[in-house]
């Protein structure tokens, strides 16, 4: 750890005092075609609206700027598939050639400024230059994860009514080919809303046949404006323009179209690229995550290049593609000094090589931080990923609809103390409450609703698409004054942000009001526990009583009834008998989101014995059978 004192609160007490100079100084770091007018608007949109007045292009900022002073042969993207065993180094000029052309190919179908394109794309670097592409001539893009189901992909073809749509012929999720053309087909059957033209990139892995007068292949457009010297222009856009809409991910009925601007998105991730992550620019910087999520949106694609990083686009797995050394050859073989990922990607790394063994193979002299988010750290993990790999590990917390960090621990201002289970402290420009039903503050260490005080910082969600009143309800309607984070937890003496868990896994049991996510901590503290999930299931007498899912580590030949007695007991004794824990079901593996997220929620249902549907997100179907059955040992369930 560094060991000079920490700027954090300094910082933070700076923006507490003068928000508008704060911000005003960190938008310098941004090139603007017109400075902004205004650092903050009050009057404008529904809470307010960032750089009013400035005239911008992401696209410039992430890529011309760079090759205009100097980086023109650095690399800017490692596109890395162990799945198709190909390797492919772009500079900031190739990236800047690619771009133009491709904002070219889509000026050729009609696409303008403000016009919205869906890209339906696998981990492949023409992702990349499609999200790009679009920031570069004005256009809006909204990803959608390759593979989602058709009718999700229908509903956000019908709510984004894009002019045009890029996909692919085919994903690869490890081993597995998944086909994205039907799926694509069926949702433009599925839509009212019809898009005037797709482009699809073959891949030779499953190429598909393409619809006569919609359809058209991509390589052969791309010929053609190569052999045009086809080219395309930044489209100046004001900073209150959209830049994209995010779908939140496991939306049933009108999806939310999370939207984020140009300007304040800009102003606060190259921020953070300095002062949150302790990177700074030529750095080889992975985010293993997905283009189709808001991780891949912020720190694969436009953080580390607006910051002059080398990203990495890692089309691959933790372990399985093909072990569980497979992040350590990334970091080793591109000298990544940072890595951000899921905790759930640690916690099947563990699983598979719970001594570390695999990391004596590769060189990390260069890796100097591990960064955990998406779902909760718990402790156990952490304290594994720390003993291995010797270098800091720092949970953060955000969400899709703030776009990035809204509590981490800034290594980039120095180091503050690691508490394991907690999500560090707020970054400025968020003031963090955690009140009671009735919006009222409580005290430290009590778990409430976890609230961000109006305004939003930049880079947060101004509104949904088309959803004001949406938004205002969803968000902001619940606690006046407050933005609604849906999360609950609590905050110690020190001011550490602890997040527990969605505010729908607070359970009730006996008129007790208990976090599952401290259950969780103190399952996976068990030394033959891998991974876990408590949830609470309907109780004729106390209402909901917790029950917990457990999986294993490798190699673990112990009884299962004797773990799970030993795990009962463990809460019993952290926690207490008002947890009526009193019920663990050891399973093979949990079902998740392709991001890694445990699907609490279904889970809960099948227990219940409630209707449920297949959630689109779902890595493999076939793990939601094997709940039900072990469900039904215990007797519950349909």
């Amino acid at each position: 750890m560094d060991a000079r004192p920490s700027r954090y609160h300094d910082v933070y007490a700076r923006w507490q005092r003068d928000p508008l100079g704060f911000w005003g100084e960190a938008a310098a770091a941004i090139d603007w075609y017109e400075p902004p007018k205004k650092v903050f608007d009050p009057q404008a949109g529904i809470y307010g609206r960032w750089f009013t007045g400035g005239v911008c292009n992401t696209c410039f900022n992430a890529v011309d700027r760079h090759v205009l002073s100097g980086r023109n042969n650095q690399p800017a993207l490692i596109y890395d598939s162990p799945v198709t065993e190909t390797r492919q180094t772009f500079t900031y000029g190739r990236l800047l050639s690619e771009v133009q052309l491709l904002g070219a190919m889509l000026r050729d179908f009609g696409v303008d400024k403000g016009d919205r394109v869906i890209i339906y794309m696998p981990m492949v670097p023409e992702a990349v230059f499609a999200m790009l592409a679009c920031a570069r001539i004005g256009a809006i893009h909204s990803v959608v994860f390759g593979g989602f189901a058709a009718k999700e992909l229908a509903t956000r073809i019908d709510d984004a009514k894009p002019k045009v749509i890029l996909s692919a012929s085919c994903g690869l999720e490890g081993t597995r080919v998944v086909p994205y053309k039907p799926l694509l087909d069926q949702a433009i059957t599925l839509a009212r809303h019809k898009p005037e033209a797709c482009l699809i990139l073959q891949r030779p892995q499953c190429e598909a046949p393409l619809v006569a007068g919609r359809d058209h292949d991509w390589r052969a457009r791309w010929e053609h404006a190569v052999n045009y010297a086809k080219t395309s222009e930044c489209v100046p856009v004001a900073a209150t323009d959209p830049l994209y809409i995010l779908y939140t991910s496991g939306t049933t009925g009108v999806p939310k179209g999370v939207v984020r601007d140009n300007g304040g998105h800009m102003v606060a991730l190259k921020w953070s690229m300095q002062y949150l992550y302790g990177v700074d620019p030529g750095e080889v910087y992975w985010a293993a995550s997905d283009v189709g999520w808001v991780v891949g949106h912020s720190y694969i694609v436009y953080a580390p290049l607006l910051h002059g990083c080398t990203t990495i686009l890692y089309e691959g797995k933790p372990v399985g593609t093909p072990d569980a050394g497979a992040f350590w050859r990334v970091i080793s073989e591109h000298k990544a000094v940072a890595l951000f990922t899921a905790p759930t990607a640690f916690r099947a790394i563990k699983k598979e090589d719970p001594d570390g063994a695999l990391i004596a193979k590769y060189d990390l002299s260069r890796f100097r931080t591990l960064f955990l988010a998406g779902e909760r750290a718990d402790p156990p993990t952490v304290a594994w990923a720390e003993r291995v790999l010797k270098v800091p590990v720092i949970d953060h917390w955000w969400q899709t609809e703030t776009g990035w960090c809204i509590a981490g621990n800034p290594v980039g201002l120095g180091q503050l103390p690691v508490k394991h289970g907690s999500a560090c402290v707020p970054m400025p420009g968020y003031t963090v409450d955690i009140v009671d039903d009735s919006c009222r503050p409580v005290a430290a260490n009590t778990v409430g609703s976890i609230v961000v005080k109006l305004p939003l910082p930049p880079a947060c969600l101004p509104t949904l698409w088309g959803q004001d009143e949406r938004f205002k309800e969803a968000y902001l309607a619940e606690f006046p004054g407050y933005y609604k984070t849906a999360d609950a937890g609590y905050k110690d003496e020190d001011g550490y942000i602890y997040v527990m868990s969605r505010t729908d896994d607070i359970i009730n049991v006996a008129g007790h009001r208990l976090s599952t996510g401290g259950m969780e901590e103190v399952l996976a503290s068990h030394p033959d526990v891998a991974e876990c999930a408590v949830l609470g299931v309907r109780d004729p007498l106390k209402g909901e009583v917790p029950c917990g899912f457990i999986v294993l580590k490798a190699g673990v030949n112990r009884p299962h009834e004797e773990i799970e007695k030993e795990v009962v007991a463990l809460v019993r004794d952290k926690i207490g008998p008002v947890a009526a824990f009193k019920l663990a079901i050891t399973v093979a593996r949990l079902p998740k989101t392709r991001s890694g997220k445990i699907l609490r929620g279904t889970i809960k249902k099948i227990a219940d014995g409630d209707p449920w549907t297949m959630p689109a997100t779902i890595d493999d179907p076939a793990i939601l059978d094997e709940i039900a059955a072990a469900l039904k040992e215990h007797g519950l369930g349909a």
